[in-house]
């Protein structure tokens, strides 16, 4: 069999395993089943034909139906429907790296965009194409943490911002206050206020979902204490977007630590023009549901296993 009787499916499998998931030829040609020679032949065909670029440019047919079957079922402008991968610790960045390139393709001149943040999100930074300032606004849509960290919302604004060579409007003040009070006091703050008024005409907005496991940032950073985690998932909380906690209808519940949270209200953002929600991962499954009920997004991105319960869920 030559190299043209491969076809697209395990054409693109070998190029994604090799060039996203950075696997060895010989881990590729052991998984695929075929010897290294082969697998590299293939490689070299793959990226003479444009298959490979920098991204893998054809995608699975089973990924394209679901991208199809989830535009149906939610309405959707778009979904990105990315496979699974071996080592679902690379799921994140995958996700993330499908993000940067979306908007890489997106944004456009004198566009206003509003950030959300987490590791899925930050992992896609290094995806977005540097380009010459061209009127871009970049704002982050909550506050930012105390303690230093790679995903700190007001960073990530900041490092999508240098990339787009764009303005950027942060949110200067804790993601968190300590109570109402002062998260009401800091809300009459003029530059907050001015980034809460920009928010309410963004062209873009681009957001991820958490969850409330031992591994979310909430636990990572002690953002929030273990009875007040107990507290929300008492109250019904499935996991939060942007660091408002939700239920699994979509649902902002009344708690209060949603009284205090320094951000903004997700049901604000219905009237943005475009909505992109990505997140990925079995656990996150119920959240991502819930945030799609809630925002009602243009754009989905996630990972395969997601999208085959989702897209086939009735209304």
């Amino acid at each position: 069999m030559t190299v043209v009787d491969v076809n697209d499916d395990v054409k693109t499998r070998i190029a994604w395993l090799y060039y996203v998931e950075g696997m060895t030829q010989d881990e590729v040609a052991n998984l695929v089943g075929m010897n290294r020679s082969r697998v590299l032949r293939i490689l070299a065909a793959a990226r003479q034909d444009g298959t490979v670029q920098i991204r893998v440019t054809t995608r699975m047919s089973r990924c394209v139906e679901l991208e199809r079957m989830l535009e149906d079922r939610w309405n959707l402008t778009r979904a990105i429907v990315v496979p699974e991968p071996q080592d679902p610790n690379a799921l994140r960045a995958i996700i993330g790296a499908e993000v940067g390139a979306y908007m890489s393709q997106t944004v456009a001149a004198n566009m206003t965009i509003g950030l959300g943040w987490g590791k899925t999100l930050t992992s896609g930074v290094p995806a977005i194409e540097p380009r010459a300032a061209d009127g871009v606004k970049v704002l982050a849509m909550l506050g930012g943490l105390t303690r230093v960290s790679s995903i700190n919302p007001s960073e990530f604004a900041w490092r999508v911002a240098d990339r787009l060579s764009a303005e950027c409007y942060m949110l200067a003040a804790p993601v968190y206050a300590p109570d109402k009070r002062t998260r009401d006091a800091l809300m009459g703050h003029p530059g907050i206020a001015e980034v809460f008024a920009r928010a309410q005409s963004l062209d873009m907005a681009v957001v991820s979902v958490g969850d409330l496991t031992p591994h979310s940032v909430f636990s990572e950073y002690g953002l929030l204490t273990r009875d007040e985690i107990a507290s929300l998932e008492a109250a019904g909380a499935v996991g939060d977007l942007l660091c408002h906690f939700i239920d699994a209808e979509g649902n902002v519940i009344d708690h209060p630590v949603n009284e205090r949270v320094l951000a903004l209200n997700p049901l604000s953002l219905r009237g943005t023009r475009q909505i992109v929600l990505a997140s990925g991962g079995w656990h996150k499954l119920t959240v991502i549901r819930a945030a799609l009920k809630l925002l009602r997004p243009t754009v989905l991105i996630v990972n395969e296993l997601v999208a085959e319960r989702l897209a086939v869920e009735t209304r």
